[in-house]
């Protein structure tokens, strides 16, 4: 019998890609250029992960009428060096390809607007590890309009229908918990990114692994359970 087919979604900020300050900095010169309050450490941190004007207009308390400003601000900054700043978290790359190398079929999942999503990727130097990626759209305010990650995680299931028999999401924020869960998934979360402590595992993951190797680890008990699933339906 052929092997079961394992399908990894994968988080990009936070999961694959730390940024290095980016975000929160970006965030917050953004917030200063524009004569805005800026929030407080743990308030910042809380914004990495939601849709962007979703977190300036809950979190930051933006008004309404500064969003675009504030985020024009922002995405010129990451464009500028937010991009090149940020870093592939170590052991990462290695553990995506050492899935394509057993026949998992891997894509990025993320919020971030899809073209950003595509260029960071290609900066960082992970573009061919992935078989698809799918972001938010550029639009900024049609990204918050989504519902949280769940549409983002549905479409790329789509874009692999049929190829493979279980998926599974690994992220770092309750986002990934909760998109997963609304699409029948379960989560692996990773300790490395930016959930405070006790964030996943109240979210409902699945397991949190604390390095790349333990992501592996978790990934292979995913891929023997539908393994011995399918032998128990021959």
């Amino acid at each position: 019998m052929k092997d079961s087919r394992l399908l990894v979604l994968f988080d990009l900020d936070g999961t694959l890609v730390d940024p290095a300050g980016s975000i929160t900095g970006g965030i917050s010169a953004a917030l200063e250029a524009c004569g805005l309050p800026v929030p407080d450490a743990a308030d910042l941190q809380r914004m990495v992960g939601p849709a962007l004007v979703t977190s300036l207009r809950e979190i930051a308390g933006v008004p309404e009428g500064r969003i675009s400003e504030v985020v024009a601000h922002y995405r010129a900054g990451y464009r500028e060096s937010g991009m090149a700043g940020s870093r592939p978290y170590p052991g990462v790359a290695g553990a995506v390809e050492a899935l394509r190398a057993g026949g998992a079929a891997v894509a990025v999942a993320t919020q971030k607007p899809e073209p950003l999503a595509r260029d960071l990727l290609r900066m960082q130097g992970l573009a061919g590890l992935f078989d698809s990626v799918h972001g938010s759209p550029a639009d900024e305010r049609a990204a918050a309009a989504l519902d949280g990650k769940a549409s983002i995680i549905r479409a790329a299931l789509d874009r692999h229908a049929g190829r493979y028999d279980r998926a599974v999401m690994v992220g770092d924020r309750r986002h990934d918990v909760e998109g997963a869960a609304a699409n029948g998934l379960e989560c692996i979360g990773v300790s490395w990114g930016f959930a405070p402590d006790g964030e996943l595992a109240a979210a409902g993951a699945a397991a949190v692994a604390g390095s790349a190797g333990d992501l592996l680890t978790e990934l292979e008990r995913f891929r023997a359970q539908e393994r011995d699933t399918a032998h128990g339906r021959l």
